[in-house]
């Protein structure tokens, strides 16, 4: 008998994302983990280790994208920088080439707009902090909705 290889969250850390954005999912996820026999969870930047968040905490992604494994699920936190951050075409393109493969992609806040960049919003409904639902709302081919969290067939927004 084999056994199926293990799930896998990954939760996407670049320069200066909002600390919240992945510390909250990173807890839910780790407890439907431990509690629930959720997935692996794994932290991944550009390069691998530490990456300073936009309010000065110091976080360490244990994998880069030339490591990162297979993903089932791929969290994309926000904050200001993700304006920058959409513009990074190697994050853009990982982000773009894991949600290929994945069950489900999320964001949080202005994570919504590298999800853009990535292809990932055409014709979607989505969602994202009120102080850029205006900017969301002026994207091409995405429909923004004024909710707390949007589910678009394996995009999640919030």
């Amino acid at each position: 008998m084999t056994s199926a290889p293990p799930r896998r969250f990954g939760f996407l850390m670049f320069p200066k994302y909002e600390e919240l954005d992945l510390i909250g999912p990173w807890e839910m996820a780790t407890m439907w983990r431990d509690y629930a026999g959720g997935p692996q969870c794994l932290t991944i930047s550009e390069t691998g280790g530490p990456v300073t968040c936009a309010k000065g905490l110091k976080s360490v992604a244990d994998v880069s994208f030339a490591d990162c494994p297979m993903l089932d699920y791929l969290l994309v936190p926000g904050g200001f920088s993700a304006f920058d951050e959409m513009n990074n075409e190697r994050l853009v393109g990982f982000v773009r080439g894991r949600a290929s493969v994945a069950q489900h992609v999320l964001s949080v806040c202005t994570g919504a707009f590298i999800l853009h960049a990535a292809g990932l919003l055409k014709g979607r409904c989505a969602t994202t902090h009120w102080k850029a639902m205006d900017q969301l709302r002026q994207l091409p081919d995405v429909t923004a909705v004024k909710q707390r969290w949007v589910r678009d067939g394996t995009v999640w927004t919030s």
